[in-house]
């Protein structure tokens, strides 16, 4: 499996931490009964709980796009290049960091943790088109 493979199934893993983390801290917030019922009164998440939630919700905007990036270059052949490894490695480090930072409420350097990954996708996604 290559290097890019391996970071997209690390993605898959924290997918699982992100969904994880946002759903127990809000059943801690709001309890079982509110978490296994219909939700008809449509609680939101506040304070960690609400920050986990958006730290999910935002994993979610990039990771279909970084997993589009290495299965295309699965398919093209294009595993292995510099652009692709360095590109998956930012994607899921800064994605990594991105979580707990976001949990802590640490703007600035959650920020640049959002710019790195980000940046990671778009070496990756430059890896497709250049080869």
């Amino acid at each position: 499996m290559s290097f890019e493979s391996w970071m997209l199934f690390g993605g898959m893993v924290l997918g699982l931490v992100h969904m994880t983390a946002a759903s127990f801290t809000f059943k801690a917030q709001v309890g079982n009964a509110y978490t296994v019922g219909a939700r008809d009164d449509d609680l939101r998440p506040r304070g960690v709980a609400g920050r986990l939630d958006r730290a999910q919700r935002n994993f979610l905007e990039t990771f279909p796009i970084f997993a589009a990036a290495v299965l295309l270059l699965e398919h093209l052949g294009r595993t292995g290049s510099t652009l692709g490894v360095w590109g998956a490695g930012m994607y899921l480090a800064g994605r990594v960091a991105f979580l707990p930072l976001y949990a802590a409420g640490l703007p600035w350097v959650r920020t640049l943790s959002w710019n790195f990954a980000t940046l990671g996708l778009v070496l990756a996604m430059t890896a497709v088109v250049v080869g």
